[in-house]
């Protein structure tokens, strides 16, 4: 028999399993980490599908030479694809959090800038892509530099901060992550996102919290599960009390600070292995295991599975093969006479061929249609069209089913998404959503999702 902290406990590793598995391609790390070696930080977020919304001479103009120095230094430390592992999540599909401005670097001055990363609101989401921005501070939140993106939380997050955990996207301090992770408290309530609370760092977080604020020594404010919120006094011996009243006004301890990272948790149950995990994670969590973890490598979780050359068909008593031949899927054990005539008497209403029932099927509703269906909400749009092609071929014609609608559905997230970062496309607006194609249209899978 089952108890909720049980459920809660395999719900938590299920979902960063399968986070782990498709959320960063190895493919994505190893082409961002090879750029930005050598120092092309735009390549690097290219690669890890961040777009960046100014231009460094922007900035130079409005703010002068030294902050853009410090802009592009911090640029060049960026891992986008360690950013993008560690960016917070939500259950049950481990998605990116939308509509969230989390801070990166503050800098400070008369004329203040705050370097953010943001998701795009739900209704625009498209491949999971992310972007850079530059925050002014302004009473608007928008940006002092041409052209902002209209975003729907443009300030930068109280909860959800990395300017206090640059180990989480600074390539250059990723090796802090095993002294802040924390131990966690395994006494504590499950929760199926954020299972333990990291409480033996709370008192040290909380004491860089308030010196980066600047606040003098007091209670933090610690926000668990629900709507439980916690005081802790880093100066005091006490430990954490159930906070009463009004606590608005008090410094929230972000949320990279109040959990114990997931990795953690996989790798203490051995539901991933440090080759699983981002190199310069498993070089932190696991350095005696995965000595090896270098930037560049075959590392991460694994590319898309490829079907068997042959697939077997049971076809009236005999046992036939079916195979991709010439870009599409085919039966090898019949001649083309015989497939013409059998397509033509399936057109006038007649049975198929067990072979043509099994390409059919295969065309709507492949047996890895879960693993496509994974890659695609996760933004690996090439390696589920590695998959389709590999299955189906690349000269396939999709009939209506279920692998269509999948494909059919990100070809429209795309449009909007595109909309939306031109500013031409907002909730309310004339044709939002976007109506699917008319029943009837065969689409080809790359009709539907670009490379």
């Amino acid at each position: 028999m089952s108890t909720p902290a049980l459920d809660g406990y395999t719900s938590h590793l299920s979902l960063w399993r399968r986070v782990r598995d498709y959320a960063v391609p190895p493919e994505m790390i190893e082409t961002a980490t090879a750029r930005r070696l050598v120092g092309d930080w735009a390549g690097a977020c290219s690669a890890s599908r961040v777009d960046v919304e100014f231009r460094l001479r922007d900035v130079a103009r409005a703010h002068g030479r030294d902050l853009t120095h410090r802009v592009r230094d911090d640029l060049r430390r960026l891992a986008p694809d360690l950013l993008r592992w560690h960016l917070p999540r939500t259950a049950p599909d481990g998605l990116l959090r939308a509509g969230l401005t989390v801070p990166l670097v503050r800098y400070p001055g008369e004329r203040p800038l705050t370097l953010v990363v943001r998701t795009p609101p739900a209704w625009a989401e498209f491949g999971q892509r992310i972007s850079l921005a530059l925050w002014g501070g302004s009473p608007s939140g928008a940006p002092p530099l041409p052209h902002p993106l209209p975003h729907p939380h443009p300030h930068p997050s109280r909860r959800f901060r990395l300017d206090l955990h640059r180990h989480l996207w600074d390539a250059g301090r990723s090796g802090e992550l095993a002294l802040r992770a924390g131990r966690g408290d395994p006494a504590a309530d499950s929760d199926p996102v954020n299972l333990r609370p990291a409480v033996d760092r709370w008192a040290a977080e909380a004491s860089l919290l308030l010196r980066a604020e600047g606040r003098p020594a007091g209670p933090v404010v610690v926000r668990l599960g629900g709507h439980r919120r916690l005081l802790i006094d880093p100066g005091g011996d006490a430990e954490p009390v159930e906070a009463t009243g009004d606590v608005k006004a008090l410094p929230l301890l972000p949320e990279a600070a109040t959990w114990v990272p997931p990795d953690l948790d996989l790798l203490r149950c051995g539901v991933l292995g440090p080759d699983l995990l981002h190199p310069l994670v498993a070089a932190a969590l696991a350095p005696s295991e995965h000595p090896s973890a270098g930037p560049v490598g075959p590392v991460g979780p694994v590319g898309p599975q490829l079907p068997p050359t042959h697939r077997l068909v049971d076809c009236r008593g005999a046992v036939h093969r079916i195979a991709v031949v010439d870009g599409a899927l085919t039966p090898l054990d019949h001649d083309p006479v015989q497939l013409r005539r059998e397509r033509l008497l399936s057109a006038l209403s007649g049975t198929p061929l067990p072979c043509l029932r099994a390409v059919e099927q295969a065309h709507r509703r492949p047996s890895e249609l879960t693993d496509i269906r994974e890659r695609l909400r996760h933004g690996d749009h090439a390696g589920a069209l590695v998959q389709v092609e590999a299955l189906l071929g690349a000269r396939a014609r999709l009939p209506e089913g279920p692998l269509r609608a999948e494909l059919d559905a990100i070809a429209n997230r795309r449009v909007t998404y595109g909309l939306y970062r031109s500013g031409l496309v907002a909730p309310g607006c004339p044709g939002f959503p976007f109506r699917r194609r008319p029943t009837g249209h065969r689409s080809h899978p790359r009709e539907t999702t670009g490379r």
